[in-house]
């Protein structure tokens, strides 16, 4: 599995790595996954070692084993939406988030018909729309944790009343006085993400709480309990959310950790950590973890092999593999480099405690 190192220039924003940055300078960073090469002519090459090779095979592995339950999820925001059905691509955003394979688009969609399908719109559009409403699934999980309910156990999609788990961060002192709204909120009924929302009125408390539900219920869904606010907001007309998300997220701290990384944001659900550790963490967070102790490392600075050091290369595998179809690359627009970031909280930014406070301006008393 080899391409032309000239050939990776055209995939320089699934990289995130951008100009004037070299992508073979990126490479050498990453010995234990990739190695460069020049041919008899000087072209370079760069290759994937056996170590890297095996991680591609193991990561394929663990996602065919999480299909299931993927397939369970993307069908529960379905049952989320408004309409539902939701855009495909809108979906597509959060593919390593809900550890979807990279297929996602072509193949993976079309093996749970009895879940959902592909639908185009008059004017072209894919949606995937939902096929049977599984009343089992109209459970969110903070019932299944605080109730004890399990699969299997229907019921129609209702009030609920059941508080969140909170986690406040060290300085919580300094907005004590805020106290008594988090108290009254906690107690107020509200409406299950799963149920009918159109006639809810943006802006009312019931409104906000229910999307406060939704909001917890897709980062349950997650596989790292995390998504970056970005994606969210393209989800807000389909699962009746606020216009100023942000100002929900920063008002309720104590539910969601809101962090930025340069002019991105990513929001947290805190009674998912500990500190700065995922508390369960999946298979596929386990393998993510391992991908980045072998990113970056930066070892002693090594010579580039010619064709001649390389005993277990013919010259015509080289040669064969320049054209444009031997390219072994497979990307998805979504896909950045970004996506190897660190799972640690204290790598963010915090964003002052004062932001918190501030979103508590000019809101109705509760």
């Amino acid at each position: 599995m080899i391409i032309p190192v000239r050939n990776l220039e055209q995939y320089r924003r699934q990289l995130n790595l951008p100009k004037p940055h070299k992508i073979s300078d990126f490479i050498r960073k990453c010995p234990k996954l990739f190695e460069l090469y020049k041919d008899q002519r000087g072209t370079l090459w760069c290759g994937m070692t056996k170590q890297a090779e095996d991680l591609l095979e193991e990561e394929e592995r663990l996602i065919d084993e999480h299909s299931t339950k993927a397939a369970e999820f993307i069908t529960r925001i379905l049952m989320m939406s408004v309409d539902k059905r939701i855009h495909l691509d809108k979906i597509a955003n959060f593919r390593r988030d809900f550890g979807l394979p990279i297929d996602f688009r072509k193949k993976w969609v079309n093996q749970y018909p009895e879940h959902f399908r592909v639908v185009k719109s008059k004017d072209g559009v894919e949606f995937l729309e939902l096929v049977n409403w599984n009343p089992a699934w109209a459970i969110t999980e903070l019932e299944k944790k605080a109730l004890g309910l399990t699969d299997g156990i229907g019921r129609e999609p209702g009030l609920l009343s059941l508080p969140f788990p909170l986690k406040f961060p060290p300085n919580y002192k300094k907005v004590y006085r805020h106290g008594g709204k988090i108290e009254h909120f906690q107690k107020r009924s509200y409406l299950s993400p799963y149920a009918d929302a159109r006639e809810l009125k943006a802006g009312s408390l019931e409104f906000d709480k229910r999307a406060v539900a939704v909001m917890h219920e897709l980062l349950s869904f997650t596989i790292e309990k995390r998504l970056v606010t970005d994606h969210l907001t393209h989800f807000r007309w389909e699962l009746v959310m606020p216009q100023k998300l942000m100002r929900l997220l920063l008002k309720h701290f104590g539910i969601f950790y809101v962090s930025e990384r340069g002019k991105r944001f990513s929001v947290f659900l805190t009674e998912a950590y500990e500190g700065s550790e995922l508390i369960e963490k999946c298979p596929l967070v386990l393998w993510k973890e391992k991908v980045l102790s072998l990113v970056g490392y930066r070892g002693k600075k090594k010579g580039i092999p010619t064709f001649s050091d390389l005993s277990d290369m013919e010259q015509k595998d080289l040669i064969e593999g320049e054209t444009k179809d031997s390219i072994c690359v497979e990307s998805e627009e979504e896909e950045t480099i970004g996506g190897l970031e660190t799972l640690s909280l204290a790598n963010h930014d915090e964003l002052e405690i004062a932001h918190v406070s501030s979103a508590y301006k000019d809101t109705d008393q509760t």
